[in-house]
């Protein structure tokens, strides 16, 4: 009951996302830094020459500039690359290509080379209104995006202000956009399934997961709520980031440090396992082994809710809840399963511009300066 209120409070001062108001750096419109490439062409070679990155290095999203950067866990930044307007998602493939979700469109960065060899434009903005290229959560463009196992296809939720998003599925050999199918309202998070033949986009604003078939191209939603749907456009209890687990594809959603949403997509059926870190909870990622780890960003009501957190879940559904120093938003793991790195720019108010490296076994933590608001990750 607490939840609904909470949920009807939010709706009552009629905000569109997680909080309140949009936050000042939310409301930025300087004139990008950068010209976009068109047509997806290869942009001119760079004259520079930089190090290859290191294995277990770091690529994070600089939400808050027109850059990725890389990160030594050690040390920090290293270097930077610009990509586009507010970049938010980022992936890497096996081939060391790195895909950005900026607000002009996907980036596409060798990560050996260190240097950015095109920006894919949005089909979306051909026939619907993305708005000014800009900053700020409600901004238009890309925001979730995901590789096809086989790495033939990138796809990217992106995000129409006031409507409706779009999945876009791009050629990553022709580096051009071949289909655009519609999605629900603010595509946060973009996953695929293990064998390729479904993407699961997931909408914030609508409170669902849009399933893909890639092959027949048709699409359905399955509704992810919880705590109902009561609010609206103002709740605060929506999806945001989803893991797709490794054993047998079901689909993972954290809400609130309470509730574990595991979706069945082929059957749309839900189940609802207990969570403990009573916080509000944005990404996630799994590892192999299934373990997996949620970002808490911090409470919704101080006076009953935890803070910012990391939880740490087995397989067997035992939980490991890690303070964490102000809010954070998605999180990597080392390819050893012993460090977590969590990103500090948050899409609300109190990011700092960095990342906290956890040491899984012993739950100690550390801040690192990494980027400018950094929010998507990928371990190298």
């Amino acid at each position: 009951m607490r939840r609904l209120a909470l949920a009807a409070t939010a709706a009552a001062v009629l905000v569109t996302g997680c909080a309140a108001a949009q936050s000042p750096a939310d409301t930025s419109t300087s004139t990008p830094a950068e010209a976009p490439a068109t047509g997806g062409r290869p942009d001119a070679p760079a004259t520079r020459t930089a190090p290859a990155a290191a294995d277990g290095s770091l690529l994070v999203a600089d939400f808050g500039a027109d850059t990725v950067s890389f990160v030594d866990p050690a040390e920090g930044v290293t270097d930077s690359v610009k990509v586009g307007r507010a970049p938010y998602g980022l992936v890497v493939g096996d081939d060391g290509r790195a895909w950005v979700a900026t607000a002009e469109g996907v980036a596409v960065v060798d990560t050996a080379a260190r240097e950015r060899v095109a920006l894919i434009p949005y089909e979306t903005a051909r026939t619907e209104d993305l708005g000014p290229v800009t900053d700020g959560e409600y901004r238009g463009g890309g925001m979730g995006i995901a590789l096809a196992p086989d790495g033939r296809h990138a796809y990217v939720g992106v995000n129409v202000p006031d409507g409706n998003g779009t999945l876009e599925t791009v050629d990553t050999r022709t580096l051009r956009v071949t289909d655009t199918t519609g999605v629900g309202r603010r595509p946060f998070d973009v996953d695929v399934s293990r064998d390729g033949d479904e993407v699961y986009a997931t909408d914030h604003d609508s409170f669902d997961v849009t399933v893909l078939d890639t092959g027949s191209g048709d699409t359905r939603r399955i509704e992810v709520a919880p705590y109902g749907t009561e609010g609206g456009l103002g709740s605060w209890l929506k999806p945001h980031y989803t893991a797709v687990r490794p054993s047998d594809g079901k689909l993972l959603l954290p809400f609130e440090g309470e509730k574990l949403v595991v979706v069945d997509p082929e059957t749309g059926r839900s189940r609802i396992e207990r969570m403990t870190a009573n916080t509000h909870q944005h990404g996630v990622t799994v590892t192999p082994d299934g373990t997996l780890f949620v970002v808490g960003t911090g409470p919704i009501d101080p006076a009953e809710d935890e803070g910012p957190s990391l939880t740490v879940r087995t397989k067997d559904g035992r939980e490991k809840v890690i303070p964490l120093d102000g809010p954070h938003e998605d999180v990597a793991v080392s390819a050893d399963g012993r460090t977590a790195y969590v990103t500090g720019g948050f899409t609300r108010d109190g990011y700092w511009n960095g990342i906290t490296v956890v040491d899984v076994d012993s739950g100690d933590t550390r801040r690192l300066a990494a980027g400018e608001r950094p929010l998507g990750i990928a371990v190298l």
